[in-house]
C-alpha cells in the first residue's frame, strides 16, 4: 500500500491536541492507522506538546470536587494494524462497525451511489460511502473541514487521484466532484463539519433527507 495523499499540517496539529470534532478525528485517526508517516508526525507532535506542558509554571487548582472523565470516543491516536488485523478496517474505524465492509447495510443514494451514517459525538458527521465504478458524485463545495479516507478502490477528482489510505484533506476553498475508478466498488470513511453545498437542485433537494 503506497500513501500519497495525507493530512495536512494543521489537521495533524489539531489532532495531537485533541482539538479535532469527534467526526473528524475518527477518519484522522483511521488514516494515522493506516499511515506510517502521519504516525511519526503525530507522535513527534504530541512529545512536543508534553514538552511545552512541563515547561510550563505550575498553577493552584480549584477545590472543586473533580468530575468524572469522559469516555473516550476514540482509541489512542497511535494504534496500528497489528498481525492478522483487516487492513480496510483500521482499529478507530472497527470499533464504530459491526462485522467488516461487506456486512454493512447501505442506504442508496443516487444511482450507483450507497452511504451508512456512523455514530459520532459532537458537531459535523461521519459516514461511509460507496460508489460504483465509474459512478459520479454531484460537483460540490464545503462549509468547513472535509476528510474522505479511501478503504477500498480508487477515486479521481481536480486534486488527484486517491487510493487505498490516501486521505483527501479539503475546506471551504475546495469544490470538486470525485469520480470513482474501474475496479471495485470505491468505500470511503467521509466525515465534515458542515453540510456540503451542492450545485445541482436535485442534489440540494435531497441533502436534507440524508445529512449529507
Amino acid at each position: 500500500m503506497s500513501i500519497t495523499h495525507h493530512l495536512d499540517d494543521a489537521t495533524l496539529m489539531s489532532f495531537a491536541a485533541g482539538a479535532l470534532p469527534a467526526a473528524l478525528s475518527a477518519v484522522a485517526a483511521s488514516h494515522a492507522a493506516m499511515c506510517a508517516r502521519c504516525r511519526r508526525e503525530v507522535a513527534t507532535l504530541e512529545r512536543v506538546g508534553g514538552a511545552l506542558l512541563a515547561a510550563l509554571a505550575p498553577a493552584m487548582l480549584d477545590r472543586a470536587e473533580p468530575s468524572a472523565p469522559a469516555a473516550p470516543v476514540l482509541p489512542a491516536r497511535q494504534e496500528h494494524h497489528e498481525a492478522g488485523q483487516s487492513v480496510e478496517l483500521p482499529k478507530p474505524l472497527a470499533r464504530l462497525l459491526y462485522g467488516d465492509l461487506d456486512a454493512v447495510r447501505w442506504r442508496r443514494l443516487g444511482l450507483g451511489v450507497w452511504h451508512h451514517r456512523l455514530p459520532v459525538e459532537g458537531s459535523g458527521g461521519l459516514w461511509l460511502l460507496k460508489v460504483a465504478p465509474g459512478g459520479v458524485l454531484p460537483q460540490h463545495g464545503h462549509s468547513g473541514a472535509e476528510l474522505t479516507l479511501v478503504l477500498r478502490g480508487s477515486f479521481h477528482d481536480a486534486t488527484g487521484r486517491y487510493r487505498i489510505g490516501d486521505v483527501a484533506d479539503l475546506d471551504e476553498t475546495i469544490e470538486h466532484q470525485p469520480v470513482a475508478d474501474p475496479g471495485p466498488d470505491c468505500i470511503c470513511l467521509v466525515a465534515s463539519e458542515a453540510p456540503a453545498r451542492f450545485r445541482g437542485l436535485i442534489a440540494r433537494l435531497m441533502q436534507p433527507m440524508h445529512g449529507l
